[in-house]
């Protein structure tokens, strides 16, 4: 008799994302004139750039060619990737990592729950609180989150981001084995400087514990002391393992490249307390069940690094960070309290007049025909806050906050 995984039992409704785009099906199919302007999901809008189309354009005709034809490649990327984001992403902000200590992926949301397998099910485990779903919900199906109760997972150590901490997660007060931290945040868009940022690492050392550090959002960082990467903190490299992707600085969400850093350095621990390096264990998960993003997406990848394609993506970036000063600016002149939007393409805001989130989310869907996304929807101390992205077209942006200042009944 076979039998199914249990763990999948423990997962709260439907996929955050996924719920939200039945809900819109359901507006528009009752409302069928109805032009929803979709600032949820953060997916972006912009295309991939010229110098990316060029390079990708290139790498198609030597796969037509037999002398410059390409199979399998390497299972952790070609070297001339990994070699250029160790470059360009860590040696030049004075983080020198190895070119072998990063691995390419198709995808950052793939890796953070894929990292999962090489820890033992029995860690404890602390999530800032909102959170990206993906993080909560791998731990659940790997059956580390024990049972649903009151709002939350027995097994898991939630650290609340909210008005009252401005966002700062504070340490936690009982010991933790794995912490996940993602900065700049998803979905409230706010920051930890170096020197708070330096605490988490202290007490990952301190502990011995790790840290799985989501960086996808690093190329929107604009202040100076908002660090791009956890390894410009002084031993990190002990601690740490990064994620980073091309998606939202290169518009590669449909391109699929990314990329995950494990110093072998970082070390965890057998039952008997004998320590083991993290990183040949996940090169041997990678090399099992992995056979390696495409040679045209990895050159496409390097050209997105070029100092061309640096130029290029930046000024994507500035679009977004515009139309997020546009949108929090909006939101401010009808009273709504809004953050992030700074160093980060996501807008956090506190639902007006006591709304749930959800109540927000239908009220904005029916007054004004914009989807965003109910902060509910990423845990509980997400209760009362939404997230509005600033992905959109230009054009959609002012029309949506233009809505927002004009036909949104807020009293």
């Amino acid at each position: 008799m076979a039998r199914i995984n249990e763990n999948y039992f423990n997962l709260q409704g439907n996929y955050l994302f996924a719920e939200i785009g039945k809900r819109v099906e359901r507006f528009k199919a009752a409302h069928p004139d109805a032009d929803v302007i979709k600032l949820g999901i953060g997916d972006v809008t912009r295309p991939l750039t010229p110098a990316v189309i060029a390079s990708m354009h290139t790498a198609v005709d030597e796969m037509g060619e037999a002398s410059s034809f390409r199979g399998y490649g390497p299972e952790q990327g070609y070297p001339f990737l990994r070699e250029k984001i160790a470059d360009v992403k860590y040696t030049r902000r004075g983080a020198a990592v190895d070119k072998d200590e990063i691995f390419i992926s198709d995808g950052s949301k793939c890796d953070t729950g894929n990292i999962l397998e090489i820890f033992g099910t029995d860690n404890k485990i602390a999530i800032t609180d909102p959170v990206y779903p993906v993080y909560v919900d791998t731990n659940v199906m790997s059956g580390r989150s024990g049972p649903y109760k009151d709002g939350k997972y027995e097994n898991i150590t939630y650290i609340p981001c909210t008005i009252e901490n401005n966002f700062v997660p504070e340490l936690p007060k009982d010991k933790v084995d794995i912490i996940y931290l993602c900065y700049p945040n998803n979905p409230t868009g706010m920051v930890l400087n170096k020197s708070q940022l330096k605490k988490w690492v202290d007490y990952a050392r301190e502990n011995k514990a790790i840290i799985l550090f989501d960086a996808a959002y690093e190329a929107y960082v604009r202040e100076d002391d908002i660090p791009h990467t956890i390894y410009e903190i002084p031993g990190a490299d002990e601690v740490a393992i990064e994620f980073n992707s091309f998606s939202k600085s290169a518009a590669f969400t449909g391109t699929r490249c990314a990329y995950t850093l494990i110093p072998k350095k970082v070390m965890a621990y057998s039952s008997s307390g004998e320590a083991h390096p993290l990183h040949p264990l996940w090169n041997r998960r990678h090399t099992t069940k992995f056979n390696g993003v495409s040679y045209i997406v990895q050159r496409a990848a390097e050209a997105a690094l070029s100092e061309e394609g640096l130029k290029q993506t930046g000024e994507i970036i500035d679009y977004y960070m515009a139309n997020a000063e546009i949108i929090k600016e909006g939101l401010k002149s009808v009273g709504i309290q809004a953050f992030g939007g700074v160093n980060s393409p996501y807008i956090w805001l506190k639902t007006p007049n006591g709304m749930t989130s959800w109540q927000f989310f239908d009220k904005l869907l029916n007054d004004v025909s914009i989807a965003g996304t109910p902060g509910a929807g990423f845990g509980r101390s997400g209760e009362g806050y939404f997230r509005l992205t600033a992905f959109g077209s230009r054009e959609n942006t002012y029309t949506a906050v233009d809505r927002i200042k004009n036909k949104l009944k807020l009293k």
